[in-house]
């Protein structure tokens, strides 16, 4: 793996009353070289920023760095409509949009939006007709028509812009699956990392569903939620008691995720706080000038 596949991102704030915080941190990280921004997507709570307004908003502020919903609240976001969203930004952005996927968690909040009930294996069928879908009106061509359990469209003009990278959510087996027949790449639930069971377990069901459809595995990225402090000091543990990553000094995160990507076939990390929220000012810092460096060096080194 070369080092320029692997990506440095962190997670943001979304609450409307830290709007100008929010700007102020992803243009610091912009200026500090890291690869993308995420935002949570729950448009059933009343104090949070719309998601892709504020992506909008905040690529046209900044010049390098992209966004992505971590991840998109698919039952109130129907595809074809989604597809427009995210290759006009990509337009507007110069690329810089990634589409992160989820095929809805919270049902009892997504269905006080009015949006109607599915099944959790309903709702993954729609999760991957949307992929397709999005892909399909992406990319120019001719108009596209198509059929499926979820969505319709009768010959619908692609947007002659490629469809950003997709991310998604996936936990189930069967979500995992659609990841490995038509995703880009997989954010691992519940902030799991390399060495958790969960990865273990997951990662196999989309390699074994990409290979069954003629892809390389290898191209469907895992890019991992990654809460965790950065101390002056090196920690004794940098894991607690149930494996969970918990920090450690700058050489300690250097090593630990320089492995994840060597060892256990890591592409990307977006860093949260130790509490899932976003990262303050100066952790944001160290992550972009402190370790994301570090960990590209090493990786450059060990690949010659």
């Amino acid at each position: 793996m070369s080092v320029q596949e692997v990506v440095f991102g962190f997670g943001a704030h979304s609450g409307i009353d830290q709007a100008p915080e929010l700007l102020h941190m992803v243009q610091q990280a912009d200026r500090d070289g890291l690869d993308h921004f995420s935002l949570s997507d729950h448009p059933y709570i009343g104090d949070r920023l719309d998601a892709y307004a504020s992506l909008a908003f905040i690529l046209g502020r900044t010049q390098r760095i992209s966004g992505f919903a971590n991840v998109t609240n698919l039952p109130t976001r129907p595809a074809p409509m989604l597809a427009r969203t995210v290759t006009s930004l990509s337009a507007l952005s110069g690329g810089r949009i990634v589409l992160g996927m989820g095929a809805g968690g919270l049902w009892d909040r997504i269905s006080d939006m009015g949006v109607p009930r599915l099944s959790p294996s309903d709702a993954v069928d729609a999760f991957e007709e949307a992929i397709v879908l999005v892909k399909a009106l992406s990319g120019g061509g001719p108009p596209v028509t198509y059929q499926g359990r979820h969505y319709r469209v009768d010959q619908i003009e692609p947007a002659p812009v490629a469809a950003p990278p997709v991310w998604t959510g996936s936990v189930g087996r069967k979500s995992l699956a659609a990841t490995g027949r038509v995703a880009d790449g997989w954010i691992p639930g519940h902030a799991a990392d390399w060495l958790s069971e969960r990865y273990r377990t997951s990662r196999p069901v989309i390699d074994g569903a990409a290979a069954a459809v003629g892809r390389d595995p290898r191209e469907i990225r895992t890019v991992f939620n990654l809460p965790g402090r950065i101390t002056d000091r090196p920690l004794p543990a940098t894991r607690d008691h149930d494996g969970r990553w918990i920090g450690g000094s700058v050489d300690q995160w250097v090593e630990e995720l320089t492995g994840a990507v060597l060892e256990h076939g890591a592409s990307g990390f977006t860093l949260f706080s130790s509490g899932h929220g976003a990262p303050d000012p100066v952790l944001l810092g160290r992550w972009a000038g402190e370790i994301a460096p570090a960990v590209r060096g090493a990786i450059a080194e060990e690949n010659g």
